[in-house]
This record gives C-alpha cells, sequence and structure tokens, in this order.
C-alpha cells in the first residue's frame, strides 16, 4: 500500500518528542480568546449540584467560565492500559492521573485524541495537557489509533471518511466502542465526575471527537478540537454536546474552507468546518445566526459564538488568520513535523483555551447520564 494510502493527515508527531513530567515538557504559551468560555447558557447554572435542569424552557443566564489555572510542571504518573479483544484487537491508553487529584469529589476526565500519524504518548507530550490537569485536578485519557503498517508508532482513527487503513469500511474499527471502553475502565478505577467527560483532539482526533459528539453524546458533555470537520454524515447527538472548534486560516491540511488541502496526504473531500459547526448548533438548541468578537489582545484571533443553547451548551469556532495545523501554542514534536505542517502559530494556546472552554461547560445535573 502506498504511503499517501495510509494517511492523510500528518501532525506534530515523530522523533524528539520529550517524555511528560520532564523539565522539557511543553507548557504551552500565548493567550485565551477572552469570549471563550464566557457564554450563554439555557435555564441552568452548571455548576451548582442539584440545580434545575437545562432545556430552551428556562430563562437565559450566564454561564460563570470556571477558574482554569494555567500549567504547572506536571508531579503526577502515567500508566499504561489495555483493553483486550476489541474488534479482535487489543487496544491501549494511557492514563495521567495528577499527584494534586482531591479526593474527596469526583473529578473531570478529559480523552485527548492524537493527530493521524500521532499517538498517544506524543500527543500528551506535544498537548501540555498533563500540566493544565495537575494545576485544575482532571484526569487525561490517551487512546492509541490503530497503527499504520509503514509507520510502527503511527496510529490513525476512524473519524468515518477520515483516516487511513482506520476509516470506515476499511476494517471494521469501532472506535466509538473503544472510547466507550476506556471511559468505563477509567470510571471502574477512579472517581470520575460524570458531568464533565471530555474529548479533544488535533487534526485526525478532531474528527474522531466530533464522531464522538454524535455517537457518544450520553457520556462525553462537551468537546474541543483543532483543525477539524465531520467525516460522517448521519449525526444525531441523544443530548446537547457543547462544542468548540480552533482552526488556522492558513491550514493546508485540512482547510478552513473544506476541500483537500495542499499538504495532506490524500484527496480526501473534507466538509467545511463551518458546515460541521451548523450541525451542532441545529442538534444543540442554538440561535441560526453567530454572534462575532475580535479579541482585544490578538486581532488575528475571531471567535463565532452561537448561544445560549439547550442543556447550557454553547458552539464557538475560533479563527486564527495565519495559523496553519501545527497545535498552537505548543513547541512542534520534532523537526520532522515542523517541516510537514509548519511552525506552530504562537498567540494562541490550544490546549489552555479548550480546557478553559470544556471547564465552563459542564452537563447540568438532571440533563443527562
Amino acid at each position: 500500500m502506498a504511503a499517501a494510502a495510509l494517511v492523510v493527515v500528518l501532525v506534530g508527531v515523530g522523533p524528539g518528542c520529550s517524555r511528560p513530567g520532564t523539565d522539557n515538557d511543553s507548557a504551552g504559551g500565548g493567550s485565551v480568546p477572552a469570549a471563550v468560555g464566557d457564554t450563554v447558557g439555557t435555564g441552568a447554572t452548571p455548576d451548582v449540584p442539584g440545580g434545575p435542569g437545562g432545556g430552551s424552557g428556562g430563562p437565559p443566564v450566564t454561564t460563570p467560565s470556571a477558574p482554569v489555572r494555567p500549567a504547572v510542571t506536571p508531579r503526577g504518573s502515567t500508566t499504561e492500559h489495555t483493553i483486550p479483544a476489541l474488534d479482535g484487537r487489543d487496544r491501549t491508553y494511557h492514563l495521567y492521573v495528577p499527584a494534586s487529584l482531591p479526593a474527596d469529589r469526583p473529578v473531570p476526565l478529559l480523552v485527548a485524541l492524537h493527530g493521524g500519524t500521532g499517538w498517544g504518548t506524543q500527543f500528551e507530550a506535544n498537548s501540555g495537557f498533563d500540566g493544565l490537569a495537575e494545576a485544575n485536578g482532571f484526569l487525561v485519557a490517551y487512546p492509541d489509533g490503530i497503527s499504520i503498517p509503514l509507520l510502527p508508532n503511527g496510529r490513525v482513527w476512524n473519524g468515518g471518511t477520515c483516516c487511513g487503513p482506520a476509516a470506515a469500511d476499511k476494517q471494521n474499527v469501532d472506535d466509538v466502542a473503544f472510547i466507550a471502553a476506556v471511559i468505563d475502565q477509567v470510571e471502574a478505577g477512579q472517581s470520575v465526575d460524570r458531568t464533565r467527560v471530555f474529548a479533544a483532539g488535533h487534526s485526525n482526533g478532531a474528527i474522531m471527537s466530533f464522531r464522538l459528539a454524535c455517537e457518544l453524546a450520553d457520556r462525553i458533555v462537551a468537546i474541543g478540537v483543532q483543525a477539524g470537520t465531520l467525516g460522517i454524515d448521519d449525526c444525531h447527538p441523544a443530548a446537547p454536546v457543547a462544542v468548540l472548534e480552533i482552526h488556522g486560516t492558513a491550514d493546508a491540511n485540512i482547510p478552513i474552507t473544506g476541500g483537500s488541502g495542499d499538504r495532506g496526504l490524500t484527496s480526501t473531500d473534507f466538509r467545511p468546518p463551518l458546515d460541521t459547526l451548523e450541525t451542532f448548533v441545529a442538534a444543540d438548541g442554538c440561535p441560526t445566526e453567530s454572534t462575532e468578537s475580535v479579541d482585544s489582545v490578538d486581532a488575528d484571533v475571531v471567535v463565532d459564538t452561537w448561544a445560549p443553547c439547550d442543556a447550557a451548551t454553547a458552539v464557538q469556532w475560533v479563527k486564527v488568520t495565519g495559523a496553519n495545523h501545527a497545535w498552537m501554542g505548543h513547541q512542534s514534536a520534532s523537526a520532522l513535523s515542523g517541516r510537514l505542517v509548519g511552525t506552530p502559530y504562537p498567540g494562541l494556546d490550544s490546549s489552555l483555551t479548550i480546557w478553559t472552554f470544556l471547564a465552563a461547560h459542564p452537563r447540568p445535573v438532571g440533563s443527562g447520564r
């Protein structure tokens, strides 16, 4: 099989990734757009356990921005776990448990999905989510996609039309069932707050996150992604899911206008991200028209917000002028990734921006699982 048929989008991968918890771990750089996390919910105050349920029948209320702390040096531990014989394969994931994890209450769980040709611990190192987890008291699971024959470490997800050997109808890969099994296993060993089970992803991992929002909405309450779009045609979430998508206008792997990117390794015709967001605008019962804001700190950053939506959700689109496909605000995982996707945009921290959004959008008690 030709290499061009194996992968669709190359992201920050390759040799030279630092291990999380070392002095080389990426703490991130850049800022968070002011509009992110400061959205309007409907009929519920999600941070109050036992509060009123969400839905379009209640009065609009401002969703309070969670007190997000910047990343610190990770002091916890990462352990590898196996889920045997899923689709005839043994599947693996890594779980980061902060040393500072509170013991007196359930904590959020973030499922962080690597990009195409990446792998779990690569994204762990590149994203810096461990440092945010240490500072903010949440668990992070880093699942591994299925392997690519010609790239032993490279992994891909079945997000539908993408990617590579994991794509739909190629090897019967059920990554939705895999992620559900990961959540089950983590919940069996840790005290997880089921109103705060989130997904994040980059590129192919972002595409997979959108699929989870469609097909695992009873478990995943909000997603935050960079450089993604829907890879499936049928999307009917069982519950409203808050959605944040970050996209660079100069992304040549998954273009912000859709289509096949000049730097992609496939002819996949990607759905425009705006079409994807409008799918969730409809599913979440949001206003059909967005409000637009230009960030006061960085004029490159424009945020479109659809709110208020059902169950205190929101849909937000962060568009970054001049940014490419690389994970923003974090150094490239290797010199090779820099050549493939460009130098990461320095003015916005994708990891911190995503966590800020997710932390502000738990599922209101009584409105879901």
